[in-house]
């Protein structure tokens, strides 16, 4: 029995052949402009050896950037705030800033950060549940307003105690302001019971980011405001690592398996309030169109109980250069004696690799803390795919053990001088994630901070040259693919 054969017309065959010349042509043209050559190379080898989906993919997520309307307007608060500010007492600054610590702060506040401030105070939270019941306390308090701002944000038997805070708060007349990324929480659990609960208190919220075409609404749809934020008054603010969700983040995979993250906040006092409330102000603005710079009292600063000087540092899409990525790799270079990195998703650029390496050919103790257990599969091994560089450069990596997740987000720099906030040391939080950072420049700070380090090496484990130089070859090849797909920006 002979079954019909079908053949292509030859027409067909020429057109298709056409159509991938042009394709191939267009993208040695199009990927590369304005984009970083790893992220130009990993899309052209994409489009070149998967054709027309590498296309669609490149239509879709291709665009780091922000729509042209958002861009402008993130422009236009950055202005105001800019302007604002300028001339304004923000506290006594500690004495004998070193130049670095100084050039610093200069490349911040002119690619977009707030003024330094002197006078603050901060006081790191370490513990999980703590840090939820502290924010509470704080809103209970609140007089004027309440900022909420949260990449995740949960209504459930751990958060309930900040609700419930929220609706008393609401209740007494206080102006509550909420804001939560939109695909970060849509269809995930507890999310129409936590919106519910928004607006059964009479909550103002709103969505971060929404993809909602419809209405108008549309970004490339893997873009985050990653950010974690609470001001109360503007007198009192919590930034870090943290979002407002059980420390399982309710998903059934986590508890199987009983993964819970570990984050460290920062309540803080003093001037630089201000300026965190300066950022969710513009990212207000940027979703709602309405600008409170005038009804909160922005820049109304009072000086706080402490002497810490601190600077607050936004970055993501909206900025035109990729503010953290510039200040991590500038504080790395700028180091004397001392690096403690600390990051759940560590995948730096060429830059950034290049820093930590240096830092410790310069002969500098750098010690990088990362989990044992991963949450992210790509990421996690596109992060172990830098193992063998970093431990051969001279790097102590250690190992926070399974089960837990280590979520916190910091970079202490010798003995006087911190970042801590919602950025992790990687592509997604350089290039697509809206973040949140605070320089702190004061030693009463850092030893609080080597605090949690020492607690979190004793809750962790060395990872030695000699024992990853063992890892079978199935998983070099699957954390070398991660690393390929990690530049698709």
């Amino acid at each position: 029995m002979e079954f019909p054969t079908f053949e292509l017309p030859t027409w067909w065959l020429y057109l298709v052949f056409v159509l991938d010349l042009v394709i191939r042509i267009a993208a040695i043209i199009v990927v590369p402009r304005n984009r970083r050559p790893t992220a130009a190379m990993a899309w052209l080898l994409a489009i070149y050896f998967i054709p027309f989906v590498g296309v669609v993919l490149f239509l879709v997520i291709g665009n780091p950037r922000l729509p042209r309307k958002r861009r402008r307007m993130q422009r236009q608060i950055n202005q105001y705030i800019r302007e604002t500010s300028e001339g304004l007492d923000f506290g006594t600054l500690r004495p004998d800033a070193p130049e670095w610590f100084t050039s610093a702060v200069t490349l911040n506040r002119n690619l977009g950060a707030m003024p330094l401030s002197g006078d603050n105070a901060a006081e790191l939270i370490s513990d999980y549940e703590e840090s939820i019941r502290r924010m509470a306390e704080e809103v209970r308090a609140a007089k004027n307003y309440v900022h909420v701002e949260f990449y995740i944000l949960q209504s459930d038997t751990t958060t309930d105690v900040f609700f419930r805070a929220l609706e008393d708060a609401a209740a007494r007349g206080v102006t509550v302001r909420v804001l939560l990324d939109y695909w970060a929480n849509r269809g995930k659990p507890f999310y129409r019971a936590t919106v519910d609960r928004l607006t059964a208190m009479g909550a103002d919220w709103h969505h971060m980011l929404p993809v909602q075409p419809l209405r108008g609404k549309y970004q490339r749809p893997d873009l985050r405001n990653h950010r974690k934020l609470v001001v109360v008054d503007g007198k009192v603010a919590f930034t870090g690592s943290q979002n407002m969700t059980d420390s399982t983040y309710n998903l059934r995979k986590n508890i199987k398996r009983g993964l819970h993250w570990v984050d460290l906040m920062v309540r803080i006092q003093g001037p630089v309030v201000a300026s965190i409330d300066a950022v969710f102000l513009s990212d207000w603005y940027s979703e709602t169109e309405e600008a409170l710079t005038e009804d909160v009292g922005l820049f109304d600063v009072a000086p706080g109980p402490g002497d810490l000087d601190c600077q607050i540092i936004p970055s993501g899409p909206g900025f035109e250069f990729q503010n953290n990525l510039k200040l991590f790799t500038a504080l790395l270079f700028a180091a004397q004696h001392r690096v403690i990195i600390v990051s759940p998703y560590f995948v730096p650029d060429e830059g950034l690799l290049l820093a930590v390496q240096t830092a410790c050919q310069r002969g500098l103790q750098v010690e990088l803390f990362v989990s044992e257990e991963g949450d992210q599969a790509m990421v996690y091994h596109a992060q172990r795919s830098y193992y063998e560089a970093l431990l051969r450069a001279g790097v102590k990596i250690w190992m926070y053990r399974r089960p837990y997740i280590l979520h916190t987000k910091s970079l202490t720099i010798d003995d006087d001088v911190a970042i801590i906030g919602s950025s992790n040391m990687d592509m997604r939080s350089f290039g697509l994630n809206l973040e949140i950072s605070m320089l702190v420049r004061g030693e009463e700070f850092i030893e609080q901070m080597r605090e949690v380090e020492d607690r979190y090496r004793s809750l962790s484990r060395e990872l030695t040259l000699e024992q990853w130089m063992k890892q079978p070859l199935r998983s070099t090849v699957l954390d070398n693919l991660a690393r390929l797909t990690s530049a698709l920006q």
